[in-house]
């Protein structure tokens, strides 16, 4: 997160807040003041006074080992989800797309050279990465982020892609250029994407766009399993067909909300 913008506009004061509250990862749920100023490059009294002033918010709370966020930080990330009107639309088709397949099913939007969740209907299965509204992955590597990755326009992909993962997780593919193109070629001739354990091992997945009223790729759907309960030619030949529904009745009452005149 950059904290300083190129404008006379840039408040620098609001970068540093939103910072301190991305220092909060996965495995440090609570953080010393030492670790909040050395996660952030911060002097250690001006994150001291964010701290306070998040704690004052309710967007933290002080505990004996230092500061921890609290469950209002969901707040910031549901206000986008709420604002884009995808998950109400989308929820109901998406779990009768989990009753079908027996199947985790999930929507993610590009975030740089990353995915992120940010809707989720989960069956209760063991796989190997935990996923949540909010989890981010390299989106070259996952159905959802080839799906969004190959509907950008060349220029605008070169620069996604050249921005580093923010994930914290080393997938296990790492196309040069040459085989990353073929494969988002082949994406965008027959408009889905299929991930085979190419993330981490066990995890397989096909996707499908999800569209505006133009036409336009706003968001990803998948449908991802264990690959040692569904094989590759179960989840093409029978899964697919019904993501591939799904997906475009999701389009298709999105489209039709959104022309829906706003009084």
């Amino acid at each position: 997160m950059p904290r300083q913008g190129a404008g006379p506009d840039f408040i620098e004061a609001l970068a540093r807040g939103l910072e301190v509250i991305a220092a909060f990862r996965p495995g440090q749920p609570r953080m010393s003041l030492a670790q909040v100023a050395g996660a952030t490059g911060l002097a250690r009294p001006t994150a001291r006074r964010i701290l306070l002033t998040l704690e004052e918010l309710g967007y933290v709370r002080a505990c004996e080992t230092g500061f921890a966020l609290t469950p209002r930080v969901l707040e910031l990330g549901v206000a986008y989800v709420r604002s884009m009107g995808l998950w109400d639309i989308a929820r109901p088709h998406m779990e009768r797309l989990v009753e079908r397949t027996n199947e985790s099913c999930s929507v993610a939007q590009l975030d740089g050279s990353d995915i992120i969740y940010v809707s989720r209907v989960a069956v209760p299965k063991l796989v190997t990465l935990s996923v949540q509204i909010g989890t981010r992955f390299p989106a070259l590597q996952t159905s959802l982020g080839k799906v969004l990755l190959a509907a950008l326009p060349v220029p605008e992909l070169e620069k996604v892609l050249a921005e580093p993962s923010r994930s914290g997780l080393t997938p296990c593919w790492h196309p040069d250029p040459g085989e990353r193109d073929a494969v988002l070629r082949e994406v965008r001739a027959r408009g889905w994407a299929l991930t085979d354990q190419q993330l981490a091992p066990g995890i397989r997945s096909v996707a499908a766009p999800l569209r505006d009223g133009s036409g336009q790729v706003i968001a990803a759907l998948n449908v991802n399993c264990h690959a040692a309960e569904t094989s590759v030619e179960r989840l093409v030949e029978k899964h697919l067909p019904l993501l591939l529904q799904t997906a475009g009745d999701i389009s298709a009452d999105f489209a039709r909300v959104a022309a829906v005149p706003q009084t």
